[in-house]
């Protein structure tokens, strides 16, 4: 089978397309047929080397396919079936072993592209605001890179529930596809000053919670746009991450908390993956979720695909096709 390998961490130009042997699956492994791929930046942490794992790798962790073949002890699943995980053992390639345990099947209606491109960001939005910070109606949440496949997703659950939605976004162009997923507001973080709009926005009183992506470049400014005692949800580092820091910060800006919570902790249990994949994937299905993906590369354009995330030329989510 055809897969992306990386033999040394550094830039996308370590990601090299190989020829490898078709994975036999063990017991409690499912072997799938990968139809498309989600990318997220956690691929590009790996690549990096900031996230440390055994090379050389083929990375990627979402996919969406059909089994192929049950190791020993799987029930629930058959070959044929339509599933998706955010689980999968390398899912830059043409096929991939998930535990049965981390996969789930697709609901009719919704194709492997769109189930690949809802899954983990789908997730991660859901965890966010009815787990981390459970948002309530009439609550205002500020989210950073709002254009983003976890921004749009993320305002659309937030509005759902009867939240404000406040985002940053870099282009008038991202601001309209942010206000069409429900922001009330859409600031341009490139020509304003983000932490002075939301004052303005929220008549000096800041918002509830903030779930910030971005890490180094908006971290005190988030902070500071919290009204006393609210959240910072700090899920990502596109920007770098945050420097060391004080604690005793947070008191003076008003007993304010921050966790930094992954999207793992909040699938722990089977339940729990079939809660949030259940809504995500059904919402998605029935049209009351929103999915752009407006990016789809062959297997091959890995580097390309991690490239243009990174540099921020994309919106919604980006997807590989084996």
């Amino acid at each position: 089978m055809k897969a992306i390998q990386i033999h040394e961490t550094g830039g996308p130009e370590v990601l090299k397309l190989a020829e490898l042997p078709i994975p036999q699956p063990g017991p409690g492994q499912v072997l799938i047929r990968v139809e498309a791929v989600g990318v997220n930046f956690i691929e590009v942490y790996f690549r990096k080397g900031v996230y440390k794992a055994a090379l050389p790798l083929t990375p990627g962790s979402e996919a969406a396919g059909t089994v192929e073949e049950l190791g020993p002890g799987v029930t629930g699943f058959a070959a044929g079936d339509s599933v998706a995980s955010v689980s999968v053992l390398g899912s830059y390639a043409e096929y991939a072993l998930v535990p049965a345990a981390q996969l789930v099947k697709v609901p009719a209606g919704l194709s492997m592209e769109q189930a690949a491109a809802a899954l983990l960001q789908g997730m991660t939005a859901h965890y966010l605001t009815h787990s981390t910070f459970p948002l309530k109606a009439g609550e205002t949440a500020l989210v950073h890179a709002g254009a983003g496949g976890v921004g749009l997703l993320l305002t659309q659950m937030a509005s759902r529930l009867g939240a404000r939605v406040i985002t940053t976004v870099s282009t008038k162009a991202k601001a309209k596809l942010s206000r069409e997923a429900g922001a009330s507001d859409a600031i341009l973080y490139t020509s304003q000053d983000f932490e002075a709009e939301v004052k303005r926005l929220t008549g000096g009183k800041g918002v509830d919670v903030v779930y910030d992506s971005v890490g180094k470049d908006t971290f005190e400014g988030s902070l500071n746009c919290l009204r006393p005692r609210g959240l910072l949800a700090l899920f990502g580092a596109s920007s770098g991450p945050v420097p060391p820091f004080d604690l005793i910060q947070l008191s003076g800006k008003g007993s304010l908390f921050i966790t930094r919570p992954t999207l793992w902790h909040y699938v722990a249990t089977r339940a729990e993956l079939e809660w949030r994949a259940g809504d995500v994937l059904g919402w998605a299905a029935m049209g009351e979720l929103k999915l752009r993906t407006e990016f789809v590369y062959p297997l091959a354009e890995a580097a390309q695909a991690q490239t243009d995330l990174e540099a921020r030329k994309t919106t919604g989510k980006i997807l590989l096709e084996p």
